[in-house]
């Protein structure tokens, strides 16, 4: 059995009876749950005022449990950022308590790692994944589960999954063939590919950007940078990739692995056949590094857990990806 402390560091809880099918859930896989005096406070949009929230995040920091999980993402972590007690966290991480979340939780992530070097992991939330939250009729997803049971007993040292078929693709004029080849990695053309261990990092593209030019947003260089984003049209996730193009974000990082980007909509009239994969397709004519797809985390119930922060290898046979740090 373990401790997992439940607490609201950005949006209000709004679904209600997800969020009490994510208690039942971890109840019942005979976990002790314990709930911030805040968990369901509500000021506006957010779970409780600023002060409200940073005091979430103290008594999460000081609470002693297993896993510190977030209720739910939404938005307000970056608002906070000057006052998280970084230092703190660091502290509960090194007796043993496991920060996890994703949405606007990279804010958090991201800059703890940066303010102090500590890792996190990348995961699930209690009433979009344990709750169910994308059907009420459904059950809690087993590889999300049975990835959360790794983290509490300390036994998972990897994921891998699947690459999608994207067809055979013609060399850039633009790019050697050598900068082709290393690309086209994650098209299943290239037989193998064995990266240095590197920082594992990132998470929601969105926080990504916004943290860029801030002290928050660490400085990793021959890192795995692995982003995904829910109801952002293709054309915006382009827009802050070329942001962190410009920043020379993107230069430093080994490889690049688009998650799960979701609830969006294309518009034929507009977009005239401009897709996800076109933004793909034209960031691997702007780095070096391979640009690999599928990777199941996002706003999905299907998500691995990632260590945000921890010394990871990516292994490609074909289309079977495998990021290990075990």
């Amino acid at each position: 059995m373990s401790h997992i402390y439940i607490y609201s560091p950005s949006g209000a809880v709004i679904n209600k009876p997800a969020f009490k099918r994510g208690i039942r859930t971890l109840e019942t896989l005979g976990h002790q749950v314990e709930l911030d005096e805040a968990v369901l406070a509500r000021d506006t949009r957010f779970a409780g005022d600023d002060a409200t929230r940073l005091a979430a995040i103290h008594r999460a920091a000081s609470s002693g449990a297993d896993v510190a999980l977030i209720s739910r993402g939404g938005y307000g972590l970056s608002r906070l950022l000057p006052a998280v007690p970084y230092k703190a966290i660091a502290k509960s991480i090194e007796r043993g308590t496991q920060w996890v979340g994703l949405s606007d939780f990279p804010a958090l992530q991201l800059a703890l790692l940066a303010q102090t070097g500590a890792h996190s992991w990348a995961g699930p939330a209690l009433g979009e994944d344990f709750g169910h939250a994308w059907d009420a009729g459904a059950e809690a997803d087993d590889i999300m589960l049975a990835c959360f049971d790794d983290l509490l007993r300390g036994q998972g040292e990897g994921a891998g999954w699947r690459m999608p078929s994207e067809g055979k693709r013609k060399p850039s004029a633009t790019k050697s063939i050598a900068t082709y080849a290393s690309n086209t990695v994650a098209t299943g053309q290239f037989d193998a590919y064995e990266s240095k261990p590197g920082v594992l990092w990132g998470g929601n593209l969105s926080m990504l950007a916004s943290l860029v030019g801030t002290p928050y947003l660490p400085a990793v260089k021959n890192g795995l940078l692995f982003i995904e984003d829910v109801s952002e049209h293709p054309y915006r996730i382009e827009r802050m990739l070329t942001q962190l193009l410009h920043a020379g974000v993107l230069a430093r990082q080994q490889a690049v692995i688009f998650g799960q980007f979701t609830s969006y909509q294309l518009a034929p009239q507009v977009d005239k056949g401009y897709k996800l994969q076109s933004v793909v397709d034209w960031l691997r004519t702007q780095i070096k590094a391979p640009v690999l797809c599928g990777l199941p985390f996002g706003h999905v119930p299907t998500k691995v857990l990632l260590p945000c922060g921890m010394k990871t290898r990516l292994s490609v046979q074909g289309r079977d990806a495998l990021l290990y740090w075990g």
